[in-house]
């Protein structure tokens, strides 16, 4: 291998996944391709988006990334290795954790603390182990101080960092995100997507997040945008927030920000070209300042 070739840690080739629906009499009545020769190659540490309308294909393909669905044809391979070979199964899902929508379907403890070292215990790790694991994990995801609640007196938002907790606690080198905020009101979503972030800055973890929120996906290094099963478009979010009529036809939304900054720099308001994915930066194409904040604001007067 060439010095400094850095192997991708997702990587699918042709991948296609088709569902077959039966009737009651198990004859096959209809084929669904739901992921269509879809090649995508993922490097270490990147933080990966994966948007689509509903029936996009988008979480199809991410359970394929943990093994949980097969491809019909092509492969796909996770840390070099093929999801297809069965002994290499449990090591792929280690690697690969997986998070889903509803928090309540991934916690099973009765306390916080025990549900995230549930999947440590289950692999054999030593219990001292286990409990360094629990507390790196649960500093992680910002939940130190609810270890010892009843997963039931949380609100979604903490749910969903615990069951991010009970994933990285089997020291995973990829988390797959299938729609993690879907559930969540504003502020959960909030929590959760702060708590990935920080996954990937500081630990450097690699993150596949699959959502239809586009201001959660300005965050990733890459987006890919999938239609009918196949890869659409694909870029930085500054690339592809750029395209907001094409990201219309496919029947997406583009940020609020975004697309206020679109609609002025058509009618003449904005001059510059560069795609804005902020408030500060739609400030700064109106060239109007935020305002300074004094030292003494917020602290208290003694009178």
């Amino acid at each position: 291998m060439a010095m400094g070739c850095v192997v991708d840690i997702i990587k699918t080739k042709d991948l296609v996944y088709e569902y077959i629906r039966r009737d009651e009499e198990g004859n096959v009545e209809g084929i669904t391709r739901a992921v269509d020769e879809v090649d995508v190659a993922v490097r270490p540490g990147e933080f990966i988006a994966i948007v689509g309308h509903n029936g996009s294909g988008k979480s199809t393909l991410a359970k394929h990334i943990n093994a949980i669905c097969y491809p019909t044809e092509g492969s796909v391979f996770v840390d070099g290795k093929d999801t297809a070979d069965e002994k290499h199964l449990w090591e792929i899902r280690r690697m690969a954790g997986m998070v889903f929508q509803n928090p309540d379907n991934q916690i099973i403890g009765q306390v916080v603390e025990e549900d995230v070292g549930f999947g440590p215990e289950n692999m054999g790790i030593p219990t001292a182990q286990i409990w360094e694991r629990v507390d790196e994990s649960l500093s992680a995801v910002g939940m130190t101080a609810h270890r010892k609640k009843s997963p039931n007196r949380l609100s979604g938002g903490q749910k969903q960092r615990v069951s991010i907790a009970g994933v990285l606690a089997m020291r995973p080198k990829c988390i797959i995100l299938d729609e993690p905020t879907a559930m969540l009101d504003p502020s959960g979503r909030k929590e959760v997507i702060r708590a990935v972030r920080a996954l990937n800055d500081v630990e450097k973890i690699t993150i596949v997040l699959i959502t239809h929120y586009m201001d959660e996906a300005i965050f990733a290094d890459r987006i890919f945008v999938m239609d009918k099963g196949r890869i659409a478009m694909t870029g930085t979010p500054r690339q592809i927030f750029h395209r907001v009529e094409e990201l219309k036809q496919l029947r997406l939304d583009v940020p609020y920000v975004t697309l206020l900054a679109h609609k002025l720099r058509k009618s003449g308001v904005i001059k510059s070209d560069t795609t804005v994915l902020s408030i500060e930066e739609l400030l700064d194409s109106l060239d109007i300042a935020l305002p300074v904040k004094h030292e003494s604001v917020g602290k208290s007067v003694n009178c």
